[in-house]
């Protein structure tokens, strides 16, 4: 580690803020806040016995002055400057006891970011120094007198003001929305549209070719990969590689500025990009990370919470508190059941929701936010304060329900009005396409919504974040073309990341140019997309993988900030645009079947009244599945009719939605299906079937008929109603407008479907070929 930076020189004397001159202030808001006369400081500290306000230089190289705050209220100490101005780079020194036996980490040799900062300058250089004990002793308990100032980041004073113009949010209602998950600087650093000084930044994922082609695809919310600012890890550095991912947060309320094309002014660019992905109707949903931070156990560095109250910011071990509970495998835990970390966290969110104007969060380990002293608690402290926050509760809460600690996996374990990734989606849809054996009873719950998780207290079928991939793990394309992991330029000898990762490279390892195994993969990509699109629930996609992006089989790519990692968008060929199409094609005809994305899970139950189930499960020769077919664990073929007949809402009346019938084959050779029989239905129409990877005609086929299905594809049909006479008395008596309401959804089904096969997704200007 180097011994000298930039440098930090005290020069007291010249002070831009006259001692005479600092009041009060007040004790909230929290943070730097400009009044448009003076700033107010205001920073929470329930052990310290000072806090100084040290002053910057324009440049952020030398510190002016230190001042005392004047005022200590409620735990929060506070002061007025009335010539501070937006621009002000400032930290904090915060005296109090180093006794890290007692929790207590104080060292006033420690600048300190404000942990309400709106604005960041400057980064870290890893020093000896940035540690609050002396880090050659090895023993955490060795008071450190160096300076940490020329080596860490200084907090600085926005002004807040962005003219937002005609911005509205789009409002997607839960269960039309399907979500994009995507990298600020991986989804454009390679884009050849996107001009070269806006590559990688806010700015050029709010360019019109990148919002043509998200739109275009028919996603309608982007979930972007942490923005809040994060701390590039020492080891990483020293091995030439950089936390890519972002998940190790120092400050709450900043966008990181390595994300900006112009870094002064990452908060009004980020709030462009805002205002242009809303102008495109897509909403914007925030990964974040409230569940631990950059400073890392006893032996981390003092950043920013540590030094100014550790004790209250994270959760230690009870009666050895020199030491961290680490449920989320970082070295440390934020403490969330303290109420001014709470309200930290939740003022966060709510300044991300109101000023930055974003549509939702994504929680890291959210099971960490829902833990208490004696484990997880779905009636918590920050999930009751989510459920009850007029701001919180109007905006999309996604959960990662997991994390490292005892009892941390909570799938289904949330309360209402949260939705949650649900990892046995992937991993049982992953299984089955893969061949595994006994995965029939697993399939149809993840396909209709995962009731065995998610059905109580009121929770939707949009509860389930279904995906089949995320960052974290195989791409689609590796998921089909590998057996095993290859992250050896992780520098950790293939060591990190999961070895269960249930999937297959179909005969060879990696890229092949054998054309039946190309044609078996993107097949099997076909497959589990279709899945994952025809499927009720959340979808969820991650970007690239509607063109068959590859990792080249790594399957932790976080500190991989290079071809690895962006997505490189010279290399979609043929195949990989017919995939992007197949994939537009899916969601078209997802938003034009409203049964799939019914507030109600299936049950199976018979209607006397309507005379109708909601759902019926097949046989390939069209009997009902007995309770020893279910058990069958070589049974790798399934067929779901899906009645739109059936009550659709609350309210008992029929419904009149389109009738859908969807054939699965995991076997690897054809299988014949019967075609079964269904009241009201003359024929089948041919929808969908991933052995053809182009534009697809429609075709009818009688009810009764055989249709030959391909080795591991996937077909969805619609039924197409018997013809009836004007008038029809007895039909009417029968069916009612439930019966014209199928026919008027059939043909709307079709004129989608039709539609599908015509538009294009936007991969070049409109006007180029293609």
């Amino acid at each position: 580690m180097p011994d000298t930076a930039r440098g930090s020189k005290t020069k007291p004397a010249s002070s831009r803020v006259a001692r005479s001159r600092i009041r009060e202030g007040r004790p909230y808001p929290r943070g730097a806040t400009w009044d448009g006369l003076g700033v107010n400081f205001a920073v929470f500290s329930a052990h310290a016995t000072k806090v100084e306000l040290c002053l910057f230089d324009d440049a952020g190289e030398t510190e002016l002055e230190r001042i005392e705050l004047p005022e200590y209220t409620d735990e929060v100490w506070h002061g007025y400057l009335p010539d501070a101005r937006p621009g002000t780079i400032y930290g904090y020194r915060v005296h109090g006891p180093y006794e890290p036996t007692a929790g207590h980490r104080f060292n006033p040799n420690k600048l300190l970011i404000d942990p309400y900062a709106k604005g960041l300058v400057g980064s870290i250089t890893w020093n000896p120094a940035l540690f609050g004990y002396k880090m050659e002793t090895g023993d955490d308990l060795t008071f450190d007198e160096r300076d940490s100032a020329p080596f860490t980041r200084r907090s600085r004073v926005i002004d807040p003001a962005f003219t937002w113009g005609r911005d509205v949010k789009p409002n997607v209602p839960w269960e039309k929305t399907i979500v994009y998950e995507t990298h600020v600087k991986g989804f454009t650093k390679l884009h050849p549209q996107v001009p070269e000084k806006l590559r990688g930044t806010y700015a050029g994922l709010g360019t019109q070719p990148v919002l043509d082609y998200i739109k275009s695809l028919g996603v309608t919310a982007v979930e972007l990969l942490p923005v809040h600012a994060f701390v590039q890890d020492d080891y990483l550095q020293q091995k030439n590689l950089v936390n890519y991912w972002g998940y190790n947060t120092i400050s709450f309320f900043t966008p990181a500025r390595r994300y900006a094309a112009v870094p002064d002014f990452a908060f009004s660019e980020f709030k462009e990009m805002v205002a242009r992905l809303h102008g495109a109707g897509l909403e914007v949903i925030l990964d974040v990370v409230y569940n631990h931070t950059a400073e890392g156990n006893e032996k981390g560095p003092t950043l920013s919470f540590k030094g100014i109250d550790n004790a209250s910011y994270y959760r230690l071990l009870p009666k050895e508190e020199r030491y961290y509970i680490n449920d989320t495998g970082t070295g440390n835990t934020f403490n969330l059941s303290h109420p001014h970390v709470l309200q930290l966290v939740t003022d966060s969110l709510r300044y991300w929701a109101t000023e930055m104007r974003v549509d939702g969060f994504r929680f890291d380990l959210a099971t960490i936010l829902g833990r208490e002293s004696y484990g997880f608690d779905e009636g918590g402290g920050f999930l009751d304060t989510c459920r009850q926050d007029p701001v919180l509760n109007a905006v999309k809460l996604i959960a990662e329900p997991w994390d490292c600690g005892p009892g941390g996996y909570q799938v289904g374990g949330f309360p209402p009005g949260w939705a949650e990734w649900n990892d046995r989606f992937r991993d049982d849809v992953r299984g089955y396409w893969k061949g595994d054996q006994g995965l029939l009873p697993s399939l149809a719950s993840r396909i209709t919504g995962s009731a065995d998780k998610f059905d109580k207290r009121g929770r939707k079928p949009w509860a389930s974040v279904n995906f089949l991939t995320a960052h974290d793990g195989f791409t689609l394309n590796d998921t089909v073309s590998y057996n095993d992991k290859h992250n050896e330029a992780n520098g950790e000898g293939n060591r990190d990341g999961h070895s269960h990762n249930l999937s297959s490279n179909h005969g060879v390892e990696g890229p092949t140019d054998d054309a039946a195994i190309r044609a078996v993969r993107f097949r099997q990509m076909r497959n589990m997309l279709a899945t994952l699109f025809l499927s009720r629930g959340t979808p969820m996609l991650l970007a690239g993988d509607e063109f068959a992006r590859t990792q080249a089989g790594n399957n932790n790519a976080y500190c991989q900030d290079n071809e690895v990692s962006w997505i490189d968008w010279e290399k979609i060929g043929p195949e990989e645009r017919d995939l992007a199409e197949f994939t537009q094609r899916l969601i078209l005809l997802r938003s034009a079947l409203p049964i799939l994305t019914r507030g109600r899970f299936l049950t199976g139950a018979y209607d006397e009244e309507f005379g109708v189930k909601d759902v019926t499960w097949l046989r390939p020769d069209g009997g009902e599945m007995t309770r020893e077919n279910w058990a069958d664990g070589l049974a790798l073929s399934l067929a779901v009719l899906v009645d739109g007949r059936a009550q659709a809402s609350g309210i008992h009346r029929r419904g009149g939605d389109a009738t859908l019938l969807v054939l699965y084959n995991a076997y690897h050779d054809l299988v014949s299906f019967t075609l079964p029989e269904s009241v009201g239905g003359a024929a089948w129409t041919r929808l969908l079937d991933t052995n053809l990877s182009d534009a697809q005609a429609a075709e009818s086929f009688e009810t009764g008929s055989r249709y030959d299905v391909t080795g591991r594809s996937m077909l969805m049909f619609v039924l197409k109603p018997c013809a009836k006479a004007e008038g029809d008395a007895a039909d009417s008596a029968r069916d009612g407008e439930g019966g014209r309401d199928m026919e008027r959804s059939y043909q709307h089904v079709m004129q989608a479907f039709e539609r599908a096969n015509i538009e294009r997704v936007r991969f070049r200007d409109e006007g180029e070929d293609g």
